[in-house]
C-alpha cells in the first residue's frame, strides 16, 4: 500500500516483478492522460479501495510510535535495546487501546 505519489509506472513494474500486488491509486494527472489516449491509453491499473482504506491503521501506528523520542531518533546504540523499546511501546498502545 502506498501513496499516491508512489504510483508511477517504474514502481509498479518493480512490484509486479517482485510478485506484489501493489494497492495504490492512480493520479488524476494519469487518468487524464491515459483516457485523452483513448484506446491506445491501456487499462487502469487494478485498484483495491478496501485494502487502501486500511493504510490509515499503519499510518497511525507510526504516528504512535514517533511520539517515543528514542525511538523517533534511533539513540540506541544495540540493536536489542532498540528492539526491547519497540516492543514497550506496541504494549503501552495496546494496553492504551
Amino acid at each position: 500500500m502506498a501513496d499516491r505519489a508512489y504510483g508511477s509506472k517504474g514502481n509498479r513494474d518493480y512490484l509486479r516483478g517482485r510478485g506484489i500486488r501493489a494497492v495504490i491509486p492512480e493520479k488524476k494527472d494519469q487518468i487524464a492522460t491515459r483516457k485523452k489516449r483513448g484506446s491506445k491509453g491501456g487499462r487502469p491499473p487494478v485498484f483495491d479501495a478496501g485494502a487502501y482504506r486500511n493504510r490509515n491503521v499503519v499510518e497511525r501506528s507510526f504516528a504512535y510510535v514517533k511520539q517515543w523520542r528514542g525511538l523517533a531518533t534511533r539513540y540506541d546504540k544495540l540493536a536489542i535495546t532498540y528492539r526491547a523499546a519497540v516492543v514497550i511501546s506496541a504494549i503501552l498502545t495496546w494496553l492504551r487501546r
